[in-house]
C-alpha cells in the first residue's frame, strides 16, 4: 500500500470521517438512500429521484439557477452594507464612494444588479415552466403556493432595493409603483372598499405604512433597507427551505413516460 492510499484510507476509517459520512460508497441502492438520509449536507434532497424528471429540456434548471442568482445578491449584498448608510444625508454619496472608490465596489455592485435581474427572471420561467408541466398539480398543490409567495417576496425585494441608491431615477420610480398601494382593496384610501374602514386617508393607508408617512422621506429610505436587508430574505430563506423540503417529500416531477 501506498502512502498516498494509506493517508485516504486512515482518514476513511477515522471516527470524525464516519461521523459525517455514516455509510460509504458501495453501489447498492439501499446504500445510496442510506448515504443520502444520513448525511447533514445531503438529507435536504431526494433519496431518490426519477432520472427523466431531472432532464435540462424537462426542468430548464430554473428552479436551481433562481437560488444561485439568491445566494449571489446575498454574498454581494452583505458587502454593500458594509460600504453603505440607509441615512437620506449619506445614502447617494456611499453609493458613488463604493461604485467609483471602493475596490471591487463597482462589479459587487453591477453583480448585485444583474443578478437579482436574473433571479426575477429565473423565478418568472420556473413558475411558467411548472404551469406548463403540470407540475402544481396534487400532490404538489401545497408547493405551488409556496413558490407563488417566493415570487411575490422576489419582486419585493427588487421592489425594496431600488430605491436603495437615492437618486432621482429611484425615488421616482417607487412613488409611482407604491401608488398601487392607494388603490388596495380596504386598506387604500383610494381603493374599494375603503369607506369601510373608518380613518383611512392618505396618511393612514398601505401607502402610508409602507413609506411612514404620505411622502417619501428618511424614513422610507430606512424602512426600506430593513425590509430589503432584513425582513423580506429572512422570511424568502424560510420559505424556500419549506419548498426544497416539499420536493424532498414530493419528489421531483416527471413528464409521462
Amino acid at each position: 500500500m501506498s502512502l498516498l492510499e494509506k493517508i485516504k484510507n486512515d482518514i476513511v476509517e477515522s471516527h470524525v470521517w464516519k461521523s459525517i459520512f455514516r455509510h460509504g460508497y458501495d453501489d447498492t441502492p439501499r446504500n445510496r438512500v442510506m448515504m443520502v438520509t444520513s448525511n447533514v449536507f445531503l438529507h435536504l434532497h431526494p433519496a431518490k429521484v426519477r432520472r427523466h424528471a431531472v432532464r435540462m429540456r424537462f426542468t430548464w434548471c430554473m428552479g436551481g439557477l433562481t437560488f444561485l442568482m439568491f445566494l449571489i445578491t446575498t454574498i454581494t449584498g452583505i458587502y454593500l452594507m458594509f460600504y453603505y448608510r440607509p441615512v437620506a444625508e449619506y445614502a447617494y454619496a456611499d453609493m458613488k464612494y463604493l461604485e467609483f472608490d471602493m475596490p471591487f465596489g463597482m462589479l459587487m455592485r453591477n453583480m448585485h444588479r444583474w443578478a437579482a435581474h436574473a433571479m426575477v427572471i429565473a423565478v418568472w420561467l420556473h413558475m411558467f415552466r411548472v404551469f406548463l408541466t403540470g407540475s402544481y398539480k396534487p400532490p404538489r398543490e401545497f408547493n405551488w403556493v409556496v413558490g407563488v409567495i417566493l415570487l411575490v417576496l422576489t419582486l419585493l425585494l427588487s421592489f425594496t432595493g431600488y430605491l436603495l441608491p437615492w437618486d432621482q431615477l429611484s425615488i421616482w420610480a417607487v412613488t409611482v409603483g407604491s401608488n398601487m398601494g392607494r388603490a388596495t382593496p380596504l386598506l387604500g384610501h383610494e381603493g374599494p372598499g375603503h369607506e369601510l374602514i373608518p380613518g383611512l386617508n392618505n396618511v393612514y393607508d398601505a401607502r402610508a405604512l409602507l413609506f411612514g408617512g404620505g411622502e417619501i422621506g428618511p424614513h422610507t429610505l430606512m424602512r426600506f433597507y430593513v425590509l430589503h436587508c432584513i425582513f423580506i430574505p429572512l422570511v424568502a430563506s424560510l420559505f424556500m427551505a419549506v419548498h426544497f423540503w416539499r420536493i424532498r417529500r414530493d419528489g421531483f416531477s416527471g413528464p409521462a413516460l
